[in-house]
Order: structure tokens, then sequence, then C-alpha cells
């Protein structure tokens, strides 16, 4: 079985994959503090909660847009599952055309996506990312990574509003009863979640635009729900969609 492992500034997502297939997923927080030990414990300890022994994984593969940790992992996969793994870095094969002016300052997860996107939607396709950032991602008919765009997350974003002024408070990220807010707390959800909505709705009509034809939206991530039922403008949600992504880059990266 193959280990595919989405590190990202909060979250490390993992999935263990028997062919195509996913067979388990986990997650973890990111913490750049944490020793090798202290990560392949919570690992195994995961494992070994369902029953499925280490040694039954094959290979690694890693995306991180963490590179402070990235030693730290390597080492501790080696330690606790006896495998070298492969980070998605520039020479690696991924099997599409990545049409950016400087390919290395693209996010591995990024690369992820796009590779899921056109392997299982085919393209044009709009691929939407709810993370720590937001990023959207076009790859063409013939597979080509065109770009994109990032945007500041959701969370970050309420993060930085509260931090950033005196007296608003905390609130939690829900949709609102109406667009009027009349309280302060109601006002704080209703411009950060219509807000959202109304971003990506705009974003992906005027990708369509540029692109000159309809394209295929597709969007991952932990607040893509939300929006997606608000917004109209997702034609699909898929929560695995880097790790599958993942998955297909370490094969077209095995010596048949």
């Amino acid at each position: 079985m193959i280990l595919a492992m989405d590190v990202g500034n909060t979250n490390i997502k993992t999935a263990l994959f028997d062919g195509k297939e996913m067979y388990k997923y986990w997650r973890m927080s990111t913490n750049i503090n944490s020793t090798s030990d202290e990560y392949g414990i919570r690992l195994s300890s995961m494992f070994a909660h369902e029953g499925v022994p280490t040694s039954s994984v094959e290979g690694i593969v890693v995306s991180s847009v963490v590179p402070t940790i990235n030693f730290t992992l390597d080492h501790m996969l080696q330690n606790y599952f006896g495998q070298t793994p492969l980070f998605v870095a520039p020479g690696v094969k991924t099997g599409i055309n990545i049409r950016y002016e400087n390919p290395r300052e693209l996010g591995s997860d990024r690369i992820a996506n796009a590779v899921a996107a056109y392997e299982e939607y085919g393209g044009p396709c709009i691929f939407i990312d709810f993370g720590t950032a937001t990023t959207f991602g076009v790859v063409d008919e013939g597979g080509s990574f065109l770009g994109g765009l990032i945007c500041p997350g959701i969370k970050l974003s309420s993060e930085a509003l509260v931090t950033g002024t005196a007296k608003l408070p905390r609130f939690e990220f829900i949709r609102p009863e109406s667009v009027i807010g009349r309280t302060t707390l109601t006002n704080l959800q209703s411009g950060m979640y219509y807000g959202y909505v109304g971003l990506v709705k705009n974003i992906v009509r005027k990708i369509k635009q540029e692109l000159g034809r309809e394209a295929f939206v597709v969007a991952t991530g932990g607040m893509a729900v939300m929006i997606a039922e608000e917004s109209r403008a997702i034609d699909k949600l898929d929560g695995l969609l880097t790790l599958k992504g993942l998955r297909t880059i370490y094969e077209r990266n095995q010596t048949k």
C-alpha cells in the first residue's frame, strides 16, 4: 500500500491507498516543534488504532508547504516505516506541463491538485483548495497547468480581522440567517461568509471568461462544503483531491 502525506501549514492529511482506492485516512496538526519520534508515535498509533501494520506501507509520497519540518518527517518515515519518502519537488515526474514562469515557485500541493484534477475530471478544470490560504488553479484540455491565484484563507482572514482590531470579538465561521446582521457577531459572520461566496463566484466567472469557455470546477479543503452550498459555482467537492494527486505522482515515478 502507498502512504500519501499532504503537509499543510495547519494540518497534515494522510491517506493509505490500496491501488487507487483509499484504505484509511488520518489528520494531525502541523507542529514545527515536534520531533521525528513525536510524529512517528502519533502516526504509528493511528495505524495501530485501525489495526493496520506499518509494514504494509510499500511506498511513501509527501507534499509539504512547510519546508522547516521536511527533514524531521523524512527521518521519521525512514525510522518508523522503513521507507525513503518521495517528496514532490523539482525533478519529480508529474505527467503535466507546468506553464509557470518559474515552476520552482509552485507549491507541491498545487501540483498534486493539478494532477488529480486533470486525472479525475479532465480539462479544462478549475480547482480550488480551501486551506490556510485559498488557492485557485487551472488546467487546460491538454492537461497543462496554466497558473492561478492565491487568496488569504477563511480562518486566516477572520484571525487577522480580530487581532487587527481592538473591539471585534472572535467568532465561529457559520452561515448566518440573513445578509444584514443585527449584532456585531452576525455582522462578522455575514461579512466573512458572503464575502467569500462572492469572491469564489467572481473569480470562477473571471477565469472562465479568460479561458473563453466553460470549465469544470472542483473544490477541496475543510471550508469547501459551506462555500459550495451558497456559491453555486462549484461542480464537485473532493476532499481527497491533493492526496489522490500524490498517489498518481508516486506511480508516475516508479521504474517499471
